[in-house]
């Protein structure tokens, strides 16, 4: 593992056991509507759901799919252990990184991911491995935190990027749409829904 991506995981490994209290407020005014929306737009059988976290999303999973979930924080795959024995889920967890997925080319029929790329030292990459995996046909579904399209906000973003990557191992300066639209994707289309700093991202290969 890089040590950019060593740095982060340490990180999470250390917010894990209070990761849903520290987003609760937000989750309950925000994150909860989008993570519905988001799991409503998923299509076929074979799901992979990356950077899985504590298992935020399990109350959407499909009934009649079969879901791969992982993250490479083991300490969050910890949590979301202890959630789907709680909550009665069938997923299967794994703990790995994003940008070297251990899974076969063409494997999952839609890749989805919440609040995942603000973590990823090298977007691209993940997104290239996304990509790979994904089948022919298959759709991306990502649900982001990205920088502002108002100048003045987005100078303030890039500003106190380097204290929250600090602090928090995370970048709120990322320009995800873009990255994707620069991979072999077609079809990229942002939910009309969207804000401006959050994206509903929709993709085909």
């Amino acid at each position: 593992m890089k040590p950019d991506s060593a740095r982060i995981q340490k990180r999470y490994d250390q917010i894990a056991p209070y990761f849903d209290a520290i987003e609760a407020v937000m989750e309950g005014l925000v994150f909860k509507s989008w993570r519905q929306k988001l799991w409503e737009k998923v299509e076929g059988y074979h799901i992979l759901e990356v950077g899985v976290g504590t298992g935020k999303n399990f109350d959407y999973y499909p009934e009649d799919a079969r879901i791969t979930a992982i993250d490479f924080s083991k300490k969050m795959l910890q949590q979301a252990a202890h959630k789907r024995s709680r909550k009665n889920i069938t997923v299967d967890l794994e703990l790995m990184d994003i940008q070297s997925l251990c899974f076969a080319s063409n494997s999952f029929d839609t890749v989805i991911g919440s609040f995942v790329f603000c973590s990823v030292p090298s977007p691209l990459k993940g997104l290239k491995e996304l990509y790979r995996v994904c089948k022919p046909g298959g759709q991306l579904l990502l649900l982001e935190q990205v920088l502002s399209s108002r100048l003045a906000l987005a100078a303030a973003m890039q500003l106190i990027n380097p204290l929250v990557v600090a602090m928090a191992g995370t970048h709120i300066n990322r320009t995800t749409v873009k990255h994707i639209q620069a991979c072999a994707f077609d079809g990229v289309r942002i939910d009309e829904r969207s804000g401006d700093m959050i994206k509903l991202i929709e993709a085909r290969k």
